[in-house]
């Protein structure tokens, strides 16, 4: 940052961050490191992907993270039938002055909810992807920026394939982050049971509605745009010991060099890494990072950017245990690996 730029105060930025969590914890119980996550995200520019079976309040966790920062929110539904045109805009014809003029697709926007990407043709997620990768499209030979900030999260089912088109790892290189969803533990849902059971009805017309968790969300933000802007300025300042970048490339290059992987992660991993463990550092208020930011965030930084070869395959390896065994080496232990992860085996 220049000399010219005032550093937030660090307790501006903690009552932030800590006020959005908040706000989020009143609608969705539990899911602490998946809100962590995101804001990591946010905080980075870096887009998310969100790996779990339906009914784990995905959507929901990102409609009122939108509400709680003042961002415009959109939300697409991707089905085998969905065109580019239907994410990115198109050219349409004005008949009352006979001009062609650019109708903008729901693209432009702050926070993106790709819903079920994977279910949508390959050129649908192409066309998706180069923008999240650019941060611009094109219309009609027409160049145009997409809104600052602007993050796409994306969600699928890893469970249920038929009908879908599974993401090369070209594609998912695009993403930042994949995080991986599990059921709540049975006291996270007890509560859901409970806060379902006192939502009640909402009269509407002559009739009335049963409500839902949707229901509830409180439109007031509690921090603006400003506020994240001064977070993605902070993790900037956030110090990285040139021994912390040596532990990072040297995790890098042991996955394109292990005997059970097939396809190592590319250098987007390692610059992944350094900005979510800065990121993550800030958000447990810190100004630098440590070893646990790294084995806390490989997983989802690297799983996805890993393929596994036909003997570890045949073996019953998985990605998971593949990457453990590595951060095992490099002096993680098991409690440090898994404590922050709510990760399922695939």
């Amino acid at each position: 940052m220049s000399e010219n730029v005032e550093t937030p105060a660090p307790e501006k930025i903690t009552t932030f961050i800590q006020n959005v969590r908040e706000r989020v914890a009143t609608v969705v119980v539990g899911q602490d490191v998946v809100v962590e996550r995101t804001l990591i995200a946010l905080f980075t520019g870096g887009h998310l992907l969100l790996q779990g079976v339906p009914g784990l309040a995905k959507t929901l966790l990102v409609s009122v993270l939108s509400k709680s920062i003042d961002l415009d929110f959109a939300r697409i539904q991707f089905t085998i039938d969905l065109l580019p045109s239907d994410i990115l805009g198109s050219e349409i014809l004005d008949q009352r002055t006979n001009e062609f003029r650019i109708h903008k697709g729901p693209i432009f926007t702050n926070l993106l909810l790709a819903d079920e990407i994977n279910r949508a043709a390959p050129k649908v997620q192409g066309a998706l992807l180069e923008a999240m990768q650019e941060r611009k499209i094109t219309i009609a030979e027409e160049n145009m920026s997409l809104p600052a900030p602007f993050l796409v999260i994306a969600t699928q089912n890893p469970v249920e394939q038929s009908g879908t088109f599974e993401l090369p790892e070209a594609q998912l290189d695009r993403f930042m982050l994949c995080h991986r969803l599990t059921y709540p533990t049975p006291d996270e849902e007890r509560e859901v049971l409970k806060r379902n059971m006192a939502l009640g009805v909402r009269r509407e017309q002559k009739g009335a509605i049963a409500k839902t968790e949707f229901d509830v969300l409180n439109k007031e933000p509690v921090g603006s745009t400003e506020n994240l802007v001064e977070c993605m300025e902070a993790v900037q300042d956030i110090f990285v010991s040139d021994t912390f970048v040596e532990h990072v490339i040297e995790l890098v290059n042991r996955t394109r060099k292990h005997p059970n992987i097939e396809l190592g992660c590319s250098p987007r991993a390692g610059i992944a890494i350094i900005k979510a463990s800065r990121a993550r550092a800030l958000i447990h208020g810190r100004n630098y990072v440590i070893p646990e930011d790294l084995f806390a965030l490989a997983e989802d930084v690297m799983l996805h950017r890993m393929r596994l070869n036909y003997e570890a395959l045949a073996d019953g390896l998985t990605g998971v245990d593949v990457l453990q065994d590595m951060l095992r080496s490099m002096g993680a232990t098991p409690s440090t690996v898994t404590a922050n992860r709510q990760a399922v085996t695939a």
